[in-house]
């Protein structure tokens, strides 16, 4: 069987009455969808000022003062809508219309207008409940189309970005949102549409949004897109809230803690500042105690040697050998002042808070002298000491107050440990490993040893197991900074019972730039 019936209806409408304008107000826009086949070409009313004739005339729909036009074969009308109340008119339309054009009556129309008319109160009466109940929530929601354009939005939107709904509707998304003529650029600024797009899911972000003053507000968007059957999206559905006073309390918590934290690290970099002051000052205590030794010694030789002199000139007139033996007690007093000047310059240069100067350093020596320093406090603890330096050792760059004090630490702490066993020996080395970047000092005592659960600990500051009094426990965790300030390291091998060893190595040279 073959079908004959046209791809488009055209419909032509008999009346220009409201009834007639009307059904053309509310059915032109979806009799134009490219779903619906069919379309509205004519109107035909004898009265030029009739409503429907001139709605007719400002849409371009054709406008007829005869119903007979109709017919005419041009126009190709399929369905005739008779809409007046004319029953005359009616029987001549049913009477001598082309058989090839249907013919709907007015009491046959009105019987499913008035159905229409029933749904279309049901729907507005759903409709004002929607937008009732959208209006009364309190997040953003907004209805966009895949080409970005705002078709819906509801009152909370509008009351919190200040806008009305002739600037929100119709209008891109990007418009209204970023002041922007392009969409979103998705390196620059995250859009939870192309999100939503790309996943083929909703899509949940914090972003940053400018409402009309351009002030920044920040919202909790989810995006959820719309698919329609053939599985393309047909719209998208946006929910959002706005965040931005919770956001700026948890900036200005933010703010407040990182206030809080700069101000407690102030304090505990003075405190600690503090303590490396006192450990210091308690190393100093510890290290002058030893030198006034070394100092009176010389001191009470310099000072018989004055005495037997004045002794010796006050027997009256000097003999060839007593110049001799003035000349050699000033030698000697000269020798020993020098030791004592010795003493005092090095003491100076460890207690001194002096600047940082990088330059050459040997080893070997700055440990000959450090032990110099120290030679009392061993000899107090009976500590014996072996050296075994490597001759061609390398100097190295670095600072040599900051060096000194690791050597004072590492030496001072081996002779606190011996003296708990009365004596021992501690064995100091230095020589150039494998590598050849790099030097080393090895302190090896044949003391306590260290507990293994405190190895882990050993290089923490304030940690110590000596008595009160005796350290705070900064002078390993001091040794640690500098010598990692060195571009070294350090190790430590203990055993209880059999010594400690503590390895410090340090490269060979070092640009000025990278000790500090």
């Amino acid at each position: 069987m073959v079908d004959h019936s046209p791809s488009l209806l055209n419909i032509g409408i008999v009346g220009g009455g409201n009834l007639a304008r009307e059904v053309l107000e509310k059915t032109t826009s979806s009799y134009s969808q490219a779903e619906v086949k069919a379309r509205y070409v004519a109107v035909a009313d004898p009265d030029p000022s009739s409503p429907a004739i001139l709605f007719a005339k400002s849409t371009g729909l054709k406008v007829l003062d005869d119903y007979h036009g109709l017919y005419d074969p041009s126009l190709d009308i399929h369905l005739i809508f008779v809409l007046c109340r004319d029953e005359a008119v009616t029987n001549d339309v049913l009477k001598n219309s082309p058989d090839h054009i249907r013919i709907m009556t007015r009491a046959v129309f009105m019987m499913f207008w008035a159905a229409t008319r029933l749904e279309e109160a049901k729907w507005r009466d759903r409709s004002l409940e929607m937008e009732t109940i959208l209006n009364g929530i309190q997040d953003f929601i907004l209805v966009i189309t895949p080409d970005r354009k705002i078709v819906e939005v509801n009152e909370a939107f509008l009351t919190k970005m200040g806008y009305s709904r002739e600037q929100v509707v119709g209008h891109s998304c990007h418009e209204v949102f970023q002041k922007g003529n392009q969409p979103c650029n998705e390196g620059i600024i995250f859009c939870p549409m192309n999100e939503a797009i790309k996943n083929q899911e909703p899509s949940q972000q914090v972003v940053t949004r400018i409402d009309s003053d351009g002030q920044p507000i920040y919202t909790e968007v989810t995006m959820f897109p719309i698919f329609e059957q053939n599985g393309r999206i047909s719209k998208f559905i946006e929910v959002s809230r706005d965040i931005t006073d919770r956001k700026r309390e948890e900036e200005r918590i933010t703010q407040r803690l990182e206030k809080m934290v700069e101000e407690r690290t102030r304090a505990l970099e003075e405190t600690h500042a503090k303590l490396i002051h006192q450990d210091k000052m308690a190393s100093l205590g510890k290290l002058s105690a030893s030198v006034v030794h070394e100092i009176n010694n010389p001191i009470a030789g310099i000072l018989n040697l004055i005495l037997l002199m004045k002794r010796i000139n006050q027997e009256g007139r000097l003999s060839t050998d007593d110049l001799q033996k003035f000349a050699r007690y000033l030698d000697l007093m000269e020798t020993e002042t020098r030791r004592i000047s010795r003493i005092v310059s090095n003491l100076l240069t460890f207690s001194r808070q002096s600047k940082i100067e990088l330059k050459f350093v040997d080893l070997n020596r700055l440990i000959q002298k450090t032990l110099f320093l120290n030679s009392n406090l061993l000899k107090i603890n009976h500590v014996t000491v072996v050296t075994d330096f490597d001759p061609r050792l390398p100097e190295i760059m670095g600072s040599e107050d900051h060096l000194q004090q690791i050597v004072m630490n590492l030496v001072s702490n081996a002779a606190e440990a011996l003296e708990t066993t009365h004596g021992g020996t501690l064995t100091i080395r230095t020589g150039t490993p494998d590598d050849a970047g790099h030097v080393f000092i090895a302190f090896e005592d044949d003391g306590p040893g260290i507990p293994k659960e405190n190895l882990p600990r050993l290089f923490e500051p304030f940690f110590t197991t000596k008595k009160k009094g005796k350290g705070v426990g900064l002078g390993l965790s001091v040794a640690y900074g500098i010598i990692e300030n060195h571009g070294g390291s350090i190790e430590v091998q203990s055993e209880p019972g059999k010594g400690t060893t503590f390895l410090v190595k340090l490269p060979v040279i070092r640009g000025p730039n990278q000790a500090s």
